[in-house]
């Protein structure tokens, strides 16, 4: 099972734990491309798929690293729309 395998796997049981570092990994592997510019400068960002034009737009968590439950669905909807899952 690869990383992104593993990954996905592991946000699709929505746990309490998904870190943004491992988001970023996961978005990353899937050829999404952050974004701290602009617009989304301090703790917006944006995760832009360059084939399929699908922005994901989050707020970095703080003053910890883990995403909040509604970010995790929204990227599960996301990669569910893209059929990644």
């Amino acid at each position: 099972m690869s990383r992104n395998e593993k990954l996905i796997e592991k946000l699709q049981s929505k746990p309490k734990d998904f870190t943004y570092d491992e988001l970023k990994k996961l978005l990353g592997g899937l050829g999404f491309i952050e974004d701290t510019k602009g617009k989304s400068s301090g703790s917006r960002v944006a995760f832009y798929h360059e084939q399929t034009k699908r922005i994901i737009w989050l707020h970095k968590p703080h003053p910890g690293n883990e995403l909040k439950r509604y970010q995790i669905d929204l990227v599960l909807e996301v990669l569910k729309e893209m059929g990644v899952i």
